[in-house]
């Protein structure tokens, strides 16, 4: 365990789930520094609950990673090239953090657009303490509890303008919504945005 990935569980809240944890056979390279990370804590929220780090088992909400990577619960509704990406962790918004081969990125549920943060978990950790509220929209997220309380689990906050359509990051613009429903509606929002022209007309409604 490095030092950085360290700091960031002794940071986090108390584990998601309890069961203890097998690597799976298939698991390689950045999979291995997952399975490292969740040996240690299966699964918490971190930073308010701004960072969800999925639990390798776990029965219920939230869901875990094999349920959250089925292509049937919501990928399948990104209707968008998008390379082999396995998600494992998410900020306040549903923005997810996913495994490629060799990176770590984040992915845009409102676009589908991929960044890379780093080529190892150590830098994605690093990547987070050095600034949680860029990368998980801490601040946000702890205002919107003060003022409605704690986002239950399997809830994120999703804005009601999106904000690749101008919606401001303001509490006032986020709504707790169950996070199948966010991701799909946005799923499908971002496979019809791909083919709209500069200045076109796109509609956006939550599906369940």
């Amino acid at each position: 365990m490095t030092e950085r990935m360290s700091k960031l569980i002794s940071i986090s809240g108390d584990p998601i789930s309890n069961e203890g944890v097998i690597c799976p056979e298939s698991w390689t390279g950045l999979k291995l520094e997952l399975f490292d990370l969740l040996s240690k804590k299966n699964g918490f929220y971190a930073f308010e609950s701004s960072l969800l780090v999925r639990a390798l088992e776990k029965e219920g909400v939230p869901r875990s990673l094999e349920k959250w990577n089925a292509q049937n619960l919501w990928k399948e509704t990104y209707r968008i090239d998008l390379p082999n990406l396995y998600f494992f962790a998410e900020d306040i918004f549903g923005g997810q953090f996913a495994l490629t081969e060799s990176e770590v990125v984040s992915f845009d549920p409102e676009t589908g657009g991929i960044e890379v943060i780093g080529s190892s978990l150590e830098e994605w950790s690093d990547a987070l303490l050095s600034d949680y509220d860029y990368f998980t929209g801490w601040s946000l997220a702890s205002e919107w509890q003060r003022m409605h309380g704690n986002i239950p689990p399997g809830y994120r906050l999703l804005p009601k303008r999106l904000f690749v359509l101008g919606g401001e990051f303001e509490v006032n613009n986020l709504t707790s919504v169950e996070e199948v429903k966010a991701m799909r509606s946005r799923g499908f929002f971002a496979t019809e945005l791909k083919d709209v022209p500069d200045g076109g007309q796109i509609s956006f409604e939550l599906v369940d």
